[in-house]
C-alpha cells in the first residue's frame, strides 16, 4: 500500500509539473474591449413627472427607430505592471435625447500598477483634464463563480465604488497583471469583464493578443489637459453642475468613474 501511495503522489506531482510547463501566462499584449450600453434603460431613467410631456414621446420615438444597445470599443495595452486604456472613436457616433455621460467613453488612462498611480486624460464637455492621482482602491470580494471569456478561465469578484455603484468583474490569473478597462484594477489577474448592473453598462473583452515585450512600443501616459487630482476634479464638477438639478448627480458619477 505504501508503494501504491508513493506512486500516486509521484504521478500527481508529475502531472502538476507538466501542467505548469504547458501553462501560458501573458505579461505583454493588447486586449480589445466592447462596451455595451442599454440606451433604452438609460433614457427611461431620465423621464420624470416634470419632463414627461416632451421626454416620453421622444423616448418612444427613439426606441422605435434606434437599436437598444450602443456599442463602443476600446483597447488596453499592457506591459508588465503598466497599462494604457484607450477608447476607439466610433465610426458612426449616435446620440439620443437626454443622453447620459455613462453612454460615452471620455477617458484615456495610464496606470502604473507597481506604484499604484495613474494618469487619466478626461474629456469633460469642452474641457480636457489631466488627472494625476493614486489608483482607486476597490475592496473586491472574490466569489466562487467562474466563466469563460475569449478562452480565458475567469473568476467573479464584486465591489461597491463611489458609495453607490455596484460592480461585477471577471478576472483571469492567466494574465497575471492586476489591470482592467477604465479605472478598474486591483484583482489578482487581468479583468476581462465588468458589469455595472444598475447602470445598464458592461465591458467585455472580445480579443486578447499576446505580444513580445521586444516588439511593443513603450507605454507612455497622456500629456494633454489641465493638471488636477481626483479631489480637485470633484470640486470643479460640483461647482459646474450645481444648477443642473436631477442631472447633476448622474453626470458627476459618470465623470468620476
Amino acid at each position: 500500500m505504501k508503494q501504491i501511495s508513493t506512486l500516486i503522489i509521484i504521478l500527481l506531482a508529475a502531472c502538476g509539473t507538466i501542467y505548469a510547463q504547458n501553462a501560458h501566462f501573458s505579461f505583454n499584449g493588447v486586449i480589445e474591449y466592447q462596451k455595451s450600453v442599454n440606451m433604452f434603460a438609460l433614457m427611461k431613467k431620465n423621464i420624470n413627472k416634470d419632463n414627461e410631456n416632451y421626454m416620453r414621446p421622444a423616448y418612444e420615438n427613439y426606441i422605435r427607430n434606434q437599436p437598444q444597445f450602443k456599442i463602443l470599443k476600446s483597447t488596453l495595452t499592457f506591459q508588465g505592471d503598466k497599462t494604457l486604456f484607450t477608447p476607439i472613436e466610433p465610426e458612426n457616433p449616435t446620440n439620443g435625447f437626454g443622453i447620459s455621460i455613462m453612454a460615452e467613453q471620455n477617458n484615456t488612462i495610464y496606470t502604473d500598477l507597481a506604484t499604484n498611480t495613474s494618469v487619466a486624460q478626461k474629456k469633460v464637455y469642452e474641457e480636457t483634464f489631466l488627472l494625476k492621482d493614486t489608483t482607486r482602491k476597490i475592496n473586491w470580494k472574490i466569489t466562487s463563480e467562474t466563466r469563460d471569456i475569449v478562452g480565458y478561465h475567469c473568476r467573479r469578484a464584486n465591489a461597491l465604488i463611489l458609495d453607490s455603484i455596484y460592480v461585477v468583474a471577471f478576472y483571469t490569473d492567466e494574465i497575471p497583471v492586476s489591470g482592467g478597462p477604465e479605472s478598474f484594477t486591483g484583482l489578482p489577474g487581468m479583468i476581462l469583464g465588468v458589469a455595472l448592473p444598475h447602470e445598464n453598462i458592461t465591458w467585455f473583452a472580445t480579443k486578447v493578443t499576446d505580444m513580445l515585450a521586444s516588439v511593443q512600443k513603450p507605454i507612455t501616459p497622456p500629456t494633454k489637459g489641465k493638471p488636477i487630482d481626483r479631489k480637485g476634479l470633484t470640486k470643479t464638477l460640483q461647482s459646474a453642475l450645481k444648477d443642473w438639478g436631477d442631472y447633476a448627480q448622474s453626470a458627476l458619477k459618470a465623470f468620476s468613474l
